[in-house]
């Protein structure tokens, strides 16, 4: 009878944990940034069916690289927890926080398993606070870790680069515009150092949680040609009709 292979469980984890790791950074990334009104998802994504950003809950929004039939699984999952607490107690005692908790534990059950592959995802659970000061970001990893992040954050393709970028030209109280822009150069930069790309409206998916928006629900798509006006540095761009009353009294102050 032959001897069992035997791996320790340290070199199990670690080669897991690279296996999912690789998969992550075959994506194209997905930059995540504060600014004064709230918080904009920019994603390189030529697919107008399938998702990188989409909206959870009332202020909640989740981004993701990686396998898309993995992580939209998780994002399913994740409507389905926001909608059953929601409606089982109060909308307000839905969170970027709980949820962000319930995914790390869905991750590293899946990541500690022997019977299954690792998620080959990295995940972004966002909340837009009242101010600027209660915005939430949280990163999750493929084994479940849970980093809460500040004014910025990478995943998928080339993060290290794109965040050193990102971590040195960003500022708080942006605009809209500002901000995309720069979202926009980070994705663009070869980080070899050569010349950057061009990047088109149509090879962007582009979301914002808005906390000035009237309505309960704070994320929207930034499409077509608000998208290609607010490129252009056209600060005015960033009001969209829909996000103001029909008596046209301007933005309405954010819900409790």
């Amino acid at each position: 009878m032959s001897t069992p292979f035997y791996v320790s469980p340290q070199q199990a984890m670690a080669d897991r944990a690279e296996y999912a790791r690789k998969g992550i950074a075959r994506g194209r990334s997905v930059v995540v940034l504060t600014y004064a009104d709230g918080i904009v998802f920019v994603a390189e994504n030529t697919s107008r069916a399938l998702h990188k950003v989409s909206e959870i809950y009332d202020k909640i929004a989740f981004a993701a690289v990686g396998r898309y039939n993995e992580f939209e699984n998780l994002r399913i999952g994740g409507v389905r927890y926001a909608d059953l607490r929601g409606y089982s107690y109060d909308r307000a005692d839905v969170t970027a926080r709980g949820l962000a908790n319930v995914y790390a534990q869905t991750l590293g059950t899946i990541f500690s398993s022997v019977g299954e592959k690792p998620y080959e995802v990295e995940l972004i659970v966002a909340e837009v606070g009242r101010t600027a000061e209660d915005d939430q970001i949280y990163r999750l990893t493929p084994d479940g870790s849970v980093v809460d992040e500040k004014n910025s954050i990478v995943v998928g393709g080339n993060a290290d680069s794109i965040g050193n970028y990102l971590g040195q030209r960003h500022r708080s109280g942006m605009s809209l515009a500002e901000a995309l822009r720069l979202a926009v150069d980070s994705l663009a930069r070869d980080p070899n150092g050569g010349t950057p790309r061009a990047l088109t409206p149509e090879q962007l998916e582009v979301a914002v949680l808005d906390r000035g928006r009237f309505q309960q629900r704070k994320f929207k798509r930034i499409l077509g040609g608000q998208l290609s006006r607010l490129l252009s540095g056209d600060e005015s761009a960033a009001v969209d009709e829909a996000d103001t009353p029909a008596d046209g009294t301007g933005p309405a102050a954010p819900e409790a």
